[in-house]
């Protein structure tokens, strides 16, 4: 099979005609030919911030909180202090050696320097579709990885066209981190570090806690084909036996600080453990094969998201493959968001689906006879270093043991119906979730639903505030047994525009919470803060119960993440045509119970919007034969 080049000498230059407004720079790659004509992220009018911030506080609080949050808020739109700040975050974006005004704070405050465990409060998982042709996990690994090889290409080689949004380019910069890369523990904030794929041109196993290197290419430089891959990934299982090892992946689900300090007795255990370690962290990826045959929903779900906390390395992406061939992914989150990978994943599950990836030749007797055995990449512990170990596992089980998880697959309606009654399938499932909060807490709930900035140069996320007066005046209406559906319909039609128009700002670098988060970073040290930020409302409403974002894809059969307050609830979902799938996590606050309110939100707002039509065309009815 020949060797695919990862040197990017032979980009391919696209003949595309460029967007309005965009120019083509013909010096970078393909992927990259757009980014330096993207624009920057803009600085929002701060009269635009405050009145939206008090539009979207105003479903939360009573009439005498609103009227202190307002007083407040007007006094700061008002103030010396707010103009002063605007202006310096103004000429903070305009400063040409800043390419994003927000991106490094984001990253920082987010990110880098959040010191709990990735695990459960960071990572979020794909549950890949069921191949019932791919039976084993060798066979399913070496497919993957083949599927895999292409992708790597076009991204190390900066072919990748860009994504697009309506045309619109997007941001593809963060599409660097993809491969051979990782997360570092560090104090007081990570980092992350990038390696040349041509010098590490390799993938790690784990199995039963054991991690094992496998070049991709053999020593002549030709690229293994799938019955290669295969026949070594059996070798992998073979050569990790049936007794585990010793987890030392653990680690990476500690608290950053704890696993900063276990890293350094790692490394200065022996120089062995700096070898192994190195080689792990510069894989092109890490595929876990776990030794569990998870069916349901909820357990493949699981699995994929947490693991058992021991065969994993959590600050890398990962690809997981269990005995029965069932499949999916975990996003290391730091360095990029959710729509760079889930287009990483579909490429391969649509390539294989397909047949569109170049397997190599058939498996034979003498296939990988020449190759070299996998190389366990062994760590030598001292008592310090497995006393890190230890603490690690007992605090993942402690932490994981706290949470529950519900899968709902509501096979009631799905887009199709949406897009028959003319509404957005996303605006349509987050009322969903209001009306389930409202039946559960009897009050909206503060919502976070992500939107990309990717737009723009660097842009990762906004808010949109989804919970809105038009959203908590449609729930009242669908809980009130005396109102009509005829009225329903129209309040659910107002919060539908009322989403929408949020959803845009928030797409456009016009949402609110960006913007404050700027505005407060401005404080220079010794100025006094604002007002606005101590407020019990502004702390009340950036306190997100619900953590939701969407994801929808045919090849994906779950995804999720977990909550980001002890409070809330993770909800991650996906539309798909005759189908609406949460993945709902929360420290055990009844996530079942909220499972049942979005099943049961789900089917009356169906009936709500049935019974609104048969009315309207009732008294269009009445209307015509009145004019007989």
């Amino acid at each position: 099979m020949a060797s695919r080049s990862l040197k990017s000498s032979s980009v391919h230059r696209s003949q595309h005609q460029a967007p309005e407004g965009y120019s083509v720079d013909t010096s970078a790659g393909n992927m990259l030919r757009f980014q330096a004509s993207l624009p920057r992220l803009p600085v929002p009018p701060l009269s635009s911030t405050v009145h939206k911030y008090l539009e979207t506080v105003k479903p939360h609080l009573t009439e005498e909180e609103y009227t202190s949050t307002q007083t407040k808020a007007n006094a700061f739109l008002n103030s010396p202090q707010a103009v002063e700040l605007q202006a310096r975050l103004e000429a903070r974006a305009a400063d040409p050696s800043i390419t994003n005004w927000l991106a490094d704070w984001w990253n920082e405050l987010a990110y880098m320097g959040y010191r709990d465990p990735v695990v459960v409060y960071v990572s979020y998982f794909y549950v890949h579709i069921n191949d019932r042709k791919m039976h084993g996990p060798a066979k399913r690994a070496a497919s993957f990885i083949k599927a895999m090889l292409p992708f790597r290409h076009l991204v190390e080689s900066e072919e990748l066209e860009p994504d697009r949004v309506k045309g619109t380019p997007l941001c593809m910069d963060s599409y660097k981190w993809l491969f051979h890369s990782s997360r570092y523990p560090v104090k007081p904030s990570d980092i992350a570090r990038k390696f040349d794929p041509v010098t590490h041109n390799h993938v790690v196993f784990v199995r039963k806690n054991k991690f094992f290197e496998v070049p991709l290419e053999t020593v002549e430089g030709m690229e293994l084909s799938a019955a290669e891959l295969e026949v070594q990934i059996e070798r992998v299982i073979r050569l990790a036996g049936s007794e585990s090892g010793v987890p030392v992946g653990a680690l990476t689900g500690e608290n950053r600080d704890v696993w900063a300090d276990a890293r350094e007795a790692l490394l200065a255990a022996s120089p062995l453990n700096v070898k192994s370690l190195e080689r792990i962290e510069s894989a092109a990826i890490l595929v876990c094969l776990d030794d569990t045959r998870p069916v349901t929903r909820e357990h493949i779900s699981w699995a994929c998201w947490v693991g058992n906390g021991r065969n994993r390395f959590y600050d890398k992406h990962q690809l997981i493959v269990f005995d029965n061939g069932r499949s999916g992914f975990l996003g290391e989150h730091s360095c990029m968001d959710g729509t760079p990978t889930l287009r990483f994943n579909e490429f391969m599950l649509a390539s294989l689906a397909a047949n569109k990836v170049d397997l190599g030749p058939s498996r034979t007797a003498s296939t990988g006879k020449d190759l070299p055995q996998p190389v366990e990449l062994k760590f030598e512990l001292d008592a310090r270093c497995m006393t890190y170990v230890d603490e690690a596992c007992k605090h993942f089980d402690e932490l994981v043991g706290k949470h529950d998880m519900e899968v709902l697959h509501y096979e009631g309606y799905g887009k199709d119906l949406m897009k028959k009654f003319r509404v957005s399938p996303d605006a349509w499932v987050q009322l969903v979730k209001q009306l389930a909060f409202h039946k559960m807490f009897n009050r909206p709930g503060v919502t976070y639903e992500s939107c990309q900035t990717r737009k723009y140069q660097r842009g990762r996320t906004e808010v949109i505030r989804s919970a809105s007066c038009e959203s908590k005046a449609w729930a009242e209406a669908m809980l009130d047994p005396d109102e009509t559906d005829e009225n329903r319909g129209v309040l659910f039609r107002r919060a539908v525009g009322r989403h929408l128009q949020y959803a845009a700002w928030s797409a456009d670098g016009q949402g609110v919470d960006r913007h404050l988060l700027g505005l407060k970073k401005m404080l220079r040290e010794g100025e006094s803060i604002p007002d606005i930020y101590s407020d019990p409302a502004f702390g009340r409403t950036s306190h997100w119960e619900l953590s939701t974002s969407q994801l929808s894809s045919k090849f994906i059969d779950g995804w999720g993440y977990g909550e980001v307050v002890p409070d809330g609830y993770g909800l991650s979902y996906s539309i798909g045509d005759h189908y609406i799938r949460w993945t709902i996590t929360s420290l055990k606050k009844e996530t079942a119970v909220l499972k049942h309110y979005l099943a049961e939100a789900a089917t009356e707002t169906r009936f709500m919007l049935e019974g609104a039509l048969v009315a309207e065309k009732k008294r269009a009815d009445s209307r015509g034969k009145a004019e007989l």
